[in-house]
């Protein structure tokens, strides 16, 4: 799953649960349904991602969609100078879009056998998770 800086859901992707996140980067950017702008120098697209993609699969897959990968090296922390963690890595944005996922009982629980269902499921989620957030919106104006 690919979300934006607040947590909504942008892309998604079902494989198995042997197969490693970097291979499925690739899927998983090409799944994005909303049209993102075009990346030029003075605005390029940013990517955030985790240590498990810090090898050559996972920046070229990055690249090649046009985003600019930042990806911590393993074994590398942001310490200040007197090597405190000073600003901590931000991956409860995704967790805290599984959690809302999981309010949904056919995705909490696997009922659909077919992953093609299960994917429609899912997709039906995201959708929720979008109206629910534009309805909250509309009505704070």
């Amino acid at each position: 799953m690919i979300v934006e800086a607040d947590g909504g859901p942008l892309g998604v992707v079902v494989a198995g649960a042997n197969v490693h996140d970097c291979k499925l980067l690739e899927p998983t950017l090409a799944a994005i349904v909303v049209e993102r702008p075009k990346p030029t120098p003075q605005e390029p697209q940013h990517l955030c991602l985790d240590k498990g993609y810090d090898n050559p699969t996972g920046r070229a897959a990055a690249a090649s969609q046009g985003h600019t990968p930042h990806i911590r090296r393993i074994g590398e922390e942001k310490l200040d100078e007197k090597r405190r963690k000073r600003h901590p890595a931000r991956r409860w944005v995704v967790e805290r879009t599984l959690g809302w996922m999981s309010k949904c009982r056919g995705i909490l629980v696997r009922y659909a056998k077919k992953s093609c269902n299960y994917l429609g499921l899912i997709q039906l989620c995201c959708s929720l998770i979008w109206y629910r957030r534009q309805h909250r919106l509309a009505v704070l104006r």
